[in-house]
């Protein structure tokens, strides 16, 4: 019987063999070939001085289940601010987008008793609001002390501030009772070229105010530290004094500067007697630490703003306080109070692998990334991003990250670009880590999520690099991906 007609011929043995082979490479997850990073990310990179191994970089496609670039993804980076990305998403998730932090209020004879529960946002205006309240409800006098129950928070050890910056107020530590960030706002307003004032909000009683600023040309200092050195700003908490001895640039127009200069119990002493003078009570009592007694009457509930309004201030402007607040909000709330970093670092842990991460390399000290042994990789921070894409709170938690040429801390960058608008970013900024992380809308209209981290002594000039980087994705040209362990990963994270 004759046999069918061949329309073409076998190939070679070898060839086919060589064919199944690149094919079964590629449903393990390996390429042929590797792209580098993105051309012009390399060269802003030179330009810094800051080699290629250290840096990590993961971009990948909103549900696609292979990354489009990835670089020494797999190695554990401190991520700076980028941490604020797992506590706030935690928090959403664990917490709800509803929650709100509670202070009470308690009449306790002739005793006033407040508890906590570390509101991160118990402001100037909020704590205003609180004793207002207590004025309606007919309190005019203050006989007695007022007590601080700040028992939500387990009580933590003295530490020095993270950069020997005292006075700042991304140093506070948390606080149960955390009035104001602690701080003190000096607004700085010129007077045409003769003289520059300077009002204080809070204003407690005892403070002095040494102003002796000269108006003058030049420009305006960029930056908190250089503003501070120009006008020779120096502080000291015993007695309460603040002394500005330097030149005011009259470009600098208004101006503010927040200062952390009391410790807890003198501040919260002091605004309390400033705003119930200016209600018209009065009060000669202290402030001292307490309880709430058994016999005590409440008398008010004060009700933070929701979760999800929290986040936005966190992230878009990187609030270290604000976050530290939140992360041990989550131990207290979700595993046994009161909060600590070790049943908030057991709770989130447990959260991440819920979702099937597994982050062995995942190191938590404060949530806020001001620390200098927090970790995570790109993959994995990639990864929840991943996740929060996908979870019901997505639209708060990605509406809290700083647009593009828009606001928060990414407002000064890539403007007038075309990915401008386009992007939601996260940032986070050491003097030895540099990190964005976060979703861009590409130009075809497709959500990438992007992350890279610089862990390096002149990590601070990767700003380039990074812009780079958004823009190669922006426009999809960052290449194919790099394999990054002999091993394929998977879009969670997983091998």
């Amino acid at each position: 019987m004759p046999q069918p007609a061949r329309s073409r011929k076998l190939a070679p043995l070898s060839t086919q063999l060589g064919r199944v082979l690149i094919i079964a490479l590629a449903a393990l997850g390996f390429k042929s070939a590797a792209a580098d990073l993105p051309r012009a990310t390399t060269k802003a990179l030179r330009n810094a001085g800051i080699p290629e191994k250290s840096v990590a970089v993961w971009v990948q496609e909103i549900g696609v289940p292979r990354p489009t670039l990835s670089w020494r993804a797999d190695a554990p980076m401190n991520p700076a601010s980028a941490m604020k990305i797992v506590t706030t998403y935690a928090g959403l998730e664990l917490l709800g987008p509803a929650f709100h932090w509670k202070t009470e209020v308690y009449l306790d004879g002739e005793n006033l008793v407040l508890r906590g529960t570390g509101d991160p946002k118990l402001n100037y205006e909020s704590f205003w609001m609180l004793l207002r309240n207590l004025r309606g409800r007919g309190l005019r006098e203050l006989r007695g002390d007022v007590i601080l129950d700040r028992s939500y928070f387990a009580p933590m050890q003295a530490a020095a501030p993270f950069d020997n910056d005292t006075y700042r107020p991304y140093n506070v530590p948390p606080d149960a009772l955390l009035v104001n960030f602690k701080s003190l706002r000096f607004t700085f307003i010129p007077d045409g070229d003769k003289d520059v004032r300077i009002y204080t909000e809070p204003n407690p009683p005892g403070l002095e105010v040494v102003n002796q600023l000269k108006p003058g040309a030049g420009d305006c200092p960029d930056g908190t530290r250089a503003f501070r050195e120009q006008i020779q700003a120096s502080f000291q908490s015993q007695p309460p004094r603040a002394s500005f001895l330097g030149t005011y640039a009259l470009a600098c127009g208004e101006r503010e500067l927040n200062v952390a200069l009391y410790d807890p119990q003198e501040y919260f002493a002091g605004i309390v007697r400033q705003l119930w003078s200016e209600m018209g009570g009065t009060w000669k009592g202290t402030v001292r630490e307490g309880s709430v007694p058994p016999t005590a009457k409440l008398i008010y509930v004060h009700e933070s703003e929701p979760l999800s309004e929290v986040v936005r201030d966190i992230n878009k402007f990187s609030n270290n306080v604000m976050a530290r607040q939140l992360f041990l909000t989550i131990g207290a709330e979700r595993g046994t109070p009161p909060g600590r970093t070790e049943e908030s670092t057991r709770v989130i842990r447990q959260w991440v692998a819920a979702k099937k991460i597994n982050a062995p390399e995942l190191v938590l000290e404060n949530g806020s990334g001001l620390s200098r042994v927090e970790r995570i990789s790109a993959q994995h921070l990639a990864a929840l991003l991943q996740a929060a894409y996908r979870s019901p709170v997505m639209p708060e938690f990605m509406s809290s990250l700083p647009i593009v040429a828009a606001d928060g801390t990414m407002r000064k960058r890539l403007v007038g670009g075309p990915v401008a608008g386009s992007a939601h970013i996260k940032t986070g900024l050491l003097n030895d880590a540099r990190t964005i992380a976060g979703y861009v809308l590409d130009r075809q209209g497709k959500r990438q999520v992007v992350v890279m981290m610089v862990n390096h002594p002149r990590a601070p000039e990767a700003d380039a690099a990074m812009d780079a980087l958004i823009e190669a994705v922006y426009r999809q040209t960052t290449g194919r991906a790099r394999p990054i362990t002999n091993r394929p990963v998977s879009s969670s994270g997983r091998p």
